[in-house]
């Protein structure tokens, strides 16, 4: 097998084939996604290295078939939240006007410039890490004062974090739901705002990538046969987790989110150095 460069560089050259490709990805994404959308994270972070390492998707073919994961994994917890009574309000209007032009930008910055991984895994283990520990360790929302972030900061922290997104194919749940967890807004609100944006983002640069790849040669368009059995993975367990999130204390949840951040960030962190 040739050696595969930048992304692809860092995994198994060994991947699934056949059907065990599509088994893999629906039981994988459903794992997943019943873990993390209680905290409003899609968990495309996660499987990022493992459609590469795993399900072989090639690169840059890989961000837009995790974009396209989101886009069919999360209406099943959106859906949920809607049912609860949970939207997430002006904080869902606020993250889709930061991250909806964020993601067109960095889909073009992948296709165009295409970064070095290593800088990207660098980046996610600084931010990750310490928003991980910082929700394992920190005060209990019960004691916490909270500390309300200006809407323009905030559209500007969702724009940054699309682009990240549209570069690399991650939601970007991962590190908007623990900033805002961390700042005191109750789980209930930031759960289906981050879902939501996530969504939004998604959809928007599964079509930068379709319209890029008329243009470009190579893997630039969704790989959508995995993307879609990710996707229904992620709807059943996105709905699984949303439906428990309301008998899970908020405690519980920050600790839960803080420790799937701190082993996001430890498992970039991993990477970079490897």
């Amino acid at each position: 097998m040739p050696i595969r460069s930048d992304l692809d560089s860092y995994y198994l050259e060994r991947v699934l084939t056949g059907s065990w490709v599509y088994i893999a990805a629906l039981a994988a994404s459903f794992t997943v996604a019943t873990v993390a959308s209680p905290a409003g994270v899609s968990g495309a972070v996660l499987l990022l290295p493992f459609q590469v390492g795993v399900l072989g998707t090639p690169s840059p073919s890989v961000t837009p078939t995790n974009l396209l994961y989101n886009v069919v994994a999360t209406p099943g917890a959106l859906y949920r939240y809607w049912r609860q009574g949970q939207t997430g309000g002006r904080l869902t209007r606020l993250l889709v006007l930061g991250t909806l032009p964020g993601v067109i930008v960095g889909s073009v910055i992948r296709v165009e410039l295409l970064p070095g991984q290593t800088s990207f895994d660098i980046v996610i283990a600084c931010v990750l890490i310490p928003l991980g520990a910082w929700l394992l360790i920190g005060q209990s929302p019960q004691t916490q004062r909270p500390w309300a972030l200006p809407p323009s900061l905030l559209i500007v922290i969702a724009a940054v974090v699309g682009c990240v997104g549209g570069i690399y194919g991650i939601g970007g749940g991962a590190i908007l739901a623990p900033i805002l967890i961390g700042s005191g807004r109750p789980p209930a609100e930031v759960a289906p705002a981050t879902l939501a944006s996530t969504f939004v983002t998604s959809a928007a640069g599964v079509a930068t990538f379709l319209v890029l790849s008329i243009h470009h040669h190579g893997s630039i368009a969704p790989d959508w046969g995995v993307g879609i059995a990710l996707g229904i993975g992620g709807l059943l367990g996105g709905y699984t987790g949303a439906r428990l999130q309301p008998h899970l204390p908020e405690s519980a949840i920050r600790h839960l989110l803080g420790l799937l951040v701190l082993a996001i960030g430890i498992r970039y962190a991993w990477l970079a150095i490897g």
